[in-house]
């Protein structure tokens, strides 16, 4: 077995988790930047809305690219889920590359049929809110942010 069937996360899907993260963060009343990425890191689709700070595009990338990474969303957990201390979880994200890893909540994977094909970073909202509005981005083209989710 040389070569393995693979699915990938397309432009249409992209465009929408963006645009559901972007009406939930407009009914909240904030100014956030959305990226989305494939299963390597690399990006397909992002955002800044009209008011977002412009730090929150490099904070938002590295989101979803640990969480394509790690195929989990981001804690301050590390990649097998053990508790990490500040020094440590700069530590990895040093280690990693400092656009590789993040510690900060507001990334989640995209799973489909127990594959992760992506990942979704938002910034811009307090984390919990950064979290919620990545996970219903997610749902909205009918994903999981679990690998072992029943659908």
């Amino acid at each position: 077995m040389y070569v393995a069937n693979a699915k990938r996360l397309t432009l249409a899907g992209a465009e929408k988790m963006v645009d559901t993260a972007i009406a939930g963060a407009q009914k909240e009343g904030l100014a956030i930047s959305v990226v989305v990425a494939d299963s390597g890191g690399n990006v397909i689709l992002a955002k800044r809305m009209d008011g977002g700070r412009f730090h929150t595009i490099h904070s938002s990338t590295t989101k979803a690219v640990t969480a394509a990474s790690n195929k989990r969303p981001t804690t301050s957990k590390g990649a097998v889920g053990q508790d990490l201390d500040t020094t440590h979880a700069i530590g990895l994200a040093m280690a990693a590359g400092a656009d590789r890893w993040t510690a900060m909540e507001g990334g989640m994977p995209v799973i489909v049929d127990g594959e992760c094909i992506g990942g979704i970073g938002v910034s811009g909202g307090n984390w919990s809110h950064d979290s919620a509005l990545a996970q219903a981005a997610v749902e909205s083209i009918g994903a999981s942010i679990q690998i072992d989710a029943k659908k």
